[in-house]
């Protein structure tokens, strides 16, 4: 195709424009979508009320009176003779139109009506009358120096030069199964829409097309790297683990058996596992990790678990060896405070294989750490490490096997772009005896009540966390802050209980220091930021208080509020909040994680689910993967279909997206 220069009408500042706003090729131009449209309706001026909208058409009376004023700006006046009657109209700074508003010529007039004075304010005035139909205008995104009518006329432009040149994506078979039109056609539509039904039509086959070439490309990754990533060869005694489940002092529940089963499937393979387990809080995703840790132990390779913080890596590492007393194998504990005279003998006994397990935070992947065979790798929290923390561990082994863990439960949607090349299971049912939260919102108004649940809590001998949005107090803001709140706590508990705050400024050493004291309950009421989002348990915390919980997603609080429930006793979260009480309102009745992460994904977009933008978020061009849920499971299972059927290798289509992942990938 050619370039863009080569449009008729972009010249070398146009052109520096559209660059400005991304558009480098032809290609960009034509997928430069309307990202909304004006429906222009001719108005009667009998029936609009003063000060209202006013959308009319007629032909200019009177000569254009200019008038400027200091400081550049200007005003002019016309009188129009429209089918309701005769108006005046003004409109500020448009000094650039006096030559086309000749007397006779007929306009459009969008503005507001002073019905006293008889005269319409204009905001804009378009060339032209409107047809008995209503005309519907496309609104493009553009920037300073290039205006709306500037990109619809090189868009048409390009349309009418290179049209039969734009390449379709979507194979005839869909074209013809889902009657779409061809794709020049689509675009003409969408950039010069006749009607609201047309407009549909094409919008939906364009969504269809885009999605298929995304949903190609991550289905052609999966398959390759299946296919490149041959895996470790194990003997699983698989009697000898389900022996090993049956003297849990606990059932597992289907869900996690299932996971069980397919994780051993994965080990079993000549394909190295690159699996996400993910489950709401409290699933009991560690215990079947540690059941994974154990089969590859047993079949002769080390394994690794990296959590994000030593506090979690510590309590991993209790539990493991608490997991594995009947078993005579070696687990060790690797973080940045290990003494460094431990660290030399940890360092020694994975380089000569004498250590099976290895427990630890980022000091995992260091430099001076070498493996002896190391053949699985787990990483909890998946998401609170970066792509090359991952890889870095990954690298360590041979080809070890990949599991990561999340209890950040990810929306179906989701999880299908995001962890597309990635295969996921999904616990969701809660082991016997965890305890349902209830949950409450209040009004700050109603703080003494919030004060009293919590006495009766402490009168118990139990333990709160109590969360706010920020560390120190800032002149722009009244939100609860976390000293704010213990000199609070202070003064409505006195010194009966022992009160302290944990915040991510804080040093490793101190915050865990403090964590650990909670632990021990010598900490009655812990102040803290979202920290504690991800953490230890305390069986003995019993309620969660949250304040400025507008401040945060659905998914958060989730996670917060499953910080409690963690004993036997009845648990309690309270949202304290002025606004947003609707959306709050959802956590009193749901407390399913992926309920409430696909309400989270509804209300707030993709790009926020974890509290923190994703690096690498996927962005359409007209496609939303929220909205547009259903075209994705079709375009995934169409693209699935369409790249393994061998009858289509030679196709222009399939060649050119398996050509643009190579391109993506440089």
């Amino acid at each position: 195709m050619a370039e863009l220069k080569d449009v008729k009408g972009i010249g070398p500042k146009s052109l520096s424009l559209l660059n400005k706003i991304g558009i480098f090729t032809i290609d960009d131009l034509l997928t430069h979508y309307p990202f909304r449209y004006d429906v222009l309706v001719r108005d009667d001026l009998s029936k609009i009320e003063d000060g209202g909208k006013i959308i009319i058409d007629g032909k200019i009376e009177s000569m254009p009176i200019l008038m400027r004023f200091k400081a550049g700006l200007n005003k002019m006046n016309f009188r129009l003779v429209t089918a309701s009657g005769i108006v005046g109209v003004s409109i500020f700074n448009r000094a650039f139109l006096k030559s086309q508003l000749t007397v006779g010529s007929g306009v459009t007039v969008i503005g507001k009506l002073d019905k006293s004075k008889n005269v319409i304010t204009a905001s804009e005035i378009k060339m032209g009358l409107l047809t008995n139909k209503a005309k519907i205008e496309p609104v493009y995104h553009c920037t300073s120096g290039l205006t709306n009518k500037n990109m619809s006329t090189y868009i048409n432009m390009a349309l009418l030069m290179y049209g039969k040149e734009v390449f379709d994506y979507i194979p005839d078979v869909y074209l013809e199964k889902y009657h779409f039109l061809n794709k020049k056609t689509a675009l003409n539509i969408i950039h010069n829409p006749s009607t609201m039904e047309k407009l549909k039509e094409v919008t939906i086959r364009l969504k269809y097309e885009e999605l298929f070439a995304f949903m190609f490309k991550i289905n052609y990754l999966k398959i390759q790297n299946k296919k490149k990533n041959q895996g470790l060869t194990r003997q699983i005694n698989r009697l000898q683990i389900e022996k090993f489940i049956q003297d849990l002092p606990f059932e597992l529940t289907s869900d996690q058996k299932e996971a069980v089963d397919v994780i051993l499937n994965d080990l079993e393979s000549v394909h190295r596992m690159n699996r996400l387990l993910q489950g709401d809080v409290g699933s009991g995703k560690t215990v079947v990790a540690f059941i994974a840790m154990l089969a590859n132990c047993l079949s002769g390779y080390q394994s690794a678990l990296m959590a994000p913080t030593e506090i979690l890596a510590t309590q991993h590492f209790q539990n493991l060896k608490l997991f594995l007393k009947e078993e005579n194998i070696s687990v060790e504990l690797l973080t940045g405070s290990t003494p460094k005279k431990d660290k030399q003998r940890i360092y020694q006994g994975l380089k000569d294989g004498s250590i099976s397990m290895i427990v630890g935070t980022h000091a995992l992947i260091q430099e001076e750490v070498e493996y002896n065979n190391l053949g699985l790798v787990i990483t909890d929290e998946q998401h609170r490490f970066g792509v090359h923390q991952r890889a870095n561990l990954q690298n360590k082994g041979l080809k070890p096997d990949v599991l990561y863990m999340s209890a950040t439960p990810i929306p179906r949607t989701y999880a299908l772009t995001i962890f597309g090349d990635m295969d996921v299971s999904t616990i969701k049912e809660r082991p016997k005896g965890r305890q349902k939260i209830d949950t409450y919102v209040k009004k700050n108004s109603e703080i003494k009540d919030v004060l009293k649940m919590m006495y009766e809590e402490l009168k118990k001998g139990h333990q709160v966390y109590v969360i706010a949005p920020l560390i120190e107090e800032s002149e722009n803001s009244d939100l609860a802050t976390v000293c704010k709140l213990k000199d609070q706590m202070r003064l409505a508990f006195g010194e009966r209980y022992q009160i302290d705050i944990v915040h991510g400024k804080m040093a490793s050493a101190a915050k865990d220091m403090i964590m650990e004291q909670f632990k021990n309950n010598d900490v009655q009421i812990l102040i803290s930021t979202t920290v504690v989002e991800v953490g230890v348990d305390v069986p003995n915390a019993t309620m969660m208080v949250i304040f400025d919980a507008d401040r945060f997603g659905l998914s958060t609080l989730h996670q917060l509020r499953g910080r409690v429930g963690r004993g036997t006793a009845r648990s309690l979260c309270v949202l304290i909040s002025d606004s947003d009480a609707e959306r709050l309102k959802i956590m009193e009745t749901v407390d399913d994680g992926f309920v409430i992460s696909e309400e989270d994904f509804k209300l707030r977009g993709q790009g926020d689910l974890f509290g923190t933008k994703q690096s690498g978020d996927m962005s359409f061009k007209i496609a939303n993967i929220r909205l547009d849920y259903k075209i994705l499971l079709q375009a995934k299972k169409d693209s699935k279909e369409y790249l393994l059927n061998k009858e289509f290798d030679q196709d222009e289509i399939k060649k050119r997206l398996v050509a643009s992942i190579t391109n993506d990938r440089a």
